[in-house]
């Protein structure tokens, strides 16, 4: 015989929408009815044998007894959001603002709650609804639609205001899996449960877990029920009273312990499970943390949760987990925030240009991918290091893997901790509930790109030169090791081996990112590629303009120190212009000064040479020797010092001195005292 329920909400829509839910759940078991009572068919209904009514169909409690009979069986229906909804907006970048838009701005706000207790914490949300009418003047600065561009909302479109650029509709809440349980079990339906598309709809739930304390509150009256439910879940569950018996424990838990059913209940668990602190955790009403034991020569995760009723402990739980089973679900979630976007987007044919020097680092990087050995990116800044990162994880073996990419510099050092390796619920003080992974966890199987790693702290150093020698992570207030399988590609703008000298750097941790060095070569020293940057850019902005011949000299013989991301600036503005043919005056003002006082450029030598004992420092010195003979004057050290203060090259007498000598010695130089200055000689022009 069928069962009928009825189903209450303050607007039709609601009620229809969640009557769906329930017979897609219970096929033919249930006759569900829906009403609502903004609409008034609330008059109407029937009695059933079961009554789901939200939590916000009626204002007062009389109010509801005028429909719903004494002896009524209620549910109250509580709604939530799938795992895919949260892992939506999750995806969308942290800080952005978002109108949450709802029947009623309390509505909205109550939604963004339950959103933020979901993770879903990175966003600005401005909670909005028909109703906000009402708001002060401030309010409505806030919504404006030049200080916001995204609304989301549950279904409702109408109360979207205009001028949104982007509506993220993320449909009707979901009735959570406590009731749908609940319904399940107040029908006498337990059997519903076993069914796949039950388990399937739990499971896709944010917060799908039926809690353990609201099963043992109906375990003396429901004990077949409370056996079924505990099989559901993926974890092997122990339960014990106040006096520390056993009176329940799923299949999984039987597995794991190697025990039958007929040997446990109603013993002392004590006796049976030694190893499992049933009779701490209920003396001192505390949670067992986590904690690693062995179970017949398996590693099992275990924790107690104490049970508590009006104050008092009736009882403890006991969670199983192997450890096996702990790592692949952190990589099915690996897997999952591949999809997040933690992709590369550049390979090698996205490097523009076709000069000598750019082919050649492209045909090394290619080389270089398919190994497994860390790289090292040497370049100044705006040269496009991380494009080539991107492209060497995507010609590598792990380009199915996911891409990750940090700045280690912008970042102070105990933010930085937390976001490569994770952190614990609780770690620290604004510790998100759960805890979180870190970027290493991300990139597992993957890539993690390093930039600017020469600005990371000694002591950072240190814990990023143990991941690199013993591939595992521990989170920050955690205690469990975690392995990453990871390739690390770092970058630098500055002299690694200058700040090994000086003491900034660690020696060991320089040689294990130094492994393959390469350099990316500043866009002056790459002959013809301007051009083909420069309309390369035109395009993607939309630029509809020409140069003039005197502009075309003027950028063709700067030397671009800001390099292809200063190239790209000028382009946009020169775009904004209005201007068809660009002249002199057409360029932006902070280029003409650096243009009209630059020196002529100085020919950059290679910072990644093999042979590690010449610096960057003696290839600088050596540029300026070149330089100075294809001109034809000598290069004294007052002019080499000089020309070094001027281009912010750290160097002083002596080091010019100690350089020279070098040169000297290895006879790429000749160096004359007085004003003869210094020369170099056929061999240092071949280096």
């Amino acid at each position: 015989m069928k069962k009928s329920i009825s189903v209450v909400t303050l607007f039709p829509g609601a009620s229809q929408y969640y009557a769906g839910q329930i017979r897609e759940l219970f096929g033919d078991l249930v006759e569900v009815y829906s009403y609502s009572t903004s609409d008034h068919s609330v008059e109407k209904i029937t009695r059933t044998d079961l009554y789901l009514v939200s939590t916000d169909a009626f204002k007062i409690a009389e109010e509801e007894s005028q429909y719903v009979p004494a002896d009524g069986q209620v549910v109250e229906i509580y709604v939530g959001y799938s795992k895919d909804v949260i892992r939506r907006l999750k995806e969308i970048p942290a800080g952005t603002r978002a109108l949450f838009v709802n029947v009623t701005h309390q509505m909205a706000r109550e939604a963004i709650t339950q959103l933020e207790q979901s993770g879903v914490n990175q966003l600005q949300f401005i909670p909005y609804g028909p109703d906000v009418f009402t708001m002060e003047p401030t309010f409505w600065d806030d919504v404006a639609p030049e200080n916001v561009k995204l609304a989301i909302t549950p279904d409702e479109m109408d109360f979207v205001p205009a001028g949104m650029e982007q509506v993220i509709n993320i449909g009707y809440r979901l009735c959570t899996a406590n009731t749908m349980i609940e319904t399940a079990l107040r029908l006498g339906l337990e059997s519903v449960m076993e069914e796949k598309k039950f388990q399937n709809y739990i499971h896709s739930m944010a917060s799908g877990n039926y809690s353990f304390e609201q099963m043992f509150q109906r375990s003396r009256n429901l004990e077949s029920q409370l056996d079924l439910l505990l099989e559901i879940l993926d974890e092997g569950v122990i339960g014990v009273n106040e006096k520390g018996k056993i009176f329940a424990c799923n299949q999984k838990a039987r597995v794991i312990t190697g025990m039958k059913i007929r040997m446990l209940l109603g013993r002392p668990a004590e006796q049976i499970f030694p190893y499992i602190p049933f009779e701490k955790c209920i003396r001192e009403q505390t949670q067992v943390l986590e904690r690693l034991i062995r179970i017949n020569a398996a590693n099992i995760n275990m924790t107690v949760v104490p049970v508590m009723r009006g104050g008092r402990c009736i009882g403890a739980f006991s969670t199983l987990q192997p450890l096996s089973e702990l790592e692949k679900k952190q990589n099915e979630l690996r897997s999952q925030l591949r999809a997040k976007g933690y992709r590369a987007k550049y390979n090698f044919e996205d490097v523009v240009g076709k000069s000598q020097i750019i082919e050649k680092t492209k045909t090394i990087l290619k080389s270089m991918a398919q190994t497994e050995s860390p790289i090292l990116l040497i370049g100044e800044t705006g040269t496009g290091k991380e494009i080539f990162a991107h492209a060497v994880h995507l010609a590598s073996s792990r380009r199915n893997g996911p891409f990750v990419a940090i700045n280690v510099a912008a970042m102070p050092e105990n933010l930085l901790e937390s976001e490569l390796f994770g952190y614990e619920e609780g770690a620290f003080t604004g510790a998100k509930k759960g805890g979180r992974p870190g970027l290493f966890e991300f990139a597992h199987e993957g890539t993690l790109f390093l930039d600017e790693v020469e600005g990371m702290s000694m002591a950072m150093q240190v814990k990023l030169l143990r991941v690199l020698q013993e591939r595992e992570i521990m989170r920050v207030g955690g205690n469990q090791i975690i392995n990453v399988n990871v390739r690390i590609v770092a970058a630098t703008n500055e002299s690694l081996e200058e700040r090994v000298e000086n003491g900034s750097f660690r020696r060991d941790l320089y040689y294990r990112l130094n492994t393959l060095p390469v350099l990316i070569p500043p866009l002056r020293e790459r002959e013809g590629d301007i051009q083909l940057l420069l309309e390369h850019f035109r395009k993607c902005i939309g630029g509809e303009f020409s140069l003039s011949t005197e502009v075309r000299q003027l950028l063709f013989r700067y030397s671009w120190p800001g390099n292809i991301r200063e190239l790209q600036n000028v382009v946009e503005y020169l775009c904004f212009t209005g201007e068809k043919v660009i002249k002199r005056e057409d360029l932006p003002v902070t280029f003409l000064r650096l243009a009209g006082q630059e020196k002529p450029a100085v020919r950059n030598r290679d910072l990644a040479k093999n042979d590690s004992r010449y610096s960057p420092a003696f290839w600088f010195v050596l540029g300026l020797l070149y330089k100075a003979e294809k001109e034809g004057y000598p290069a004294g050290r007052e002019m080499i010092l000089e020309t070094a203060r001027q281009q912010n090259v750290a160097l002083s007498q002596k080091k010019i001195r100690d350089i020279l000598a070098l040169m000297a010695q290895k006879g790429f130089a000749t160096v004359s005292r007085g004003r003869g200055g210094s020369r170099i000689t056929e061999t240092g022009q071949k280096m």
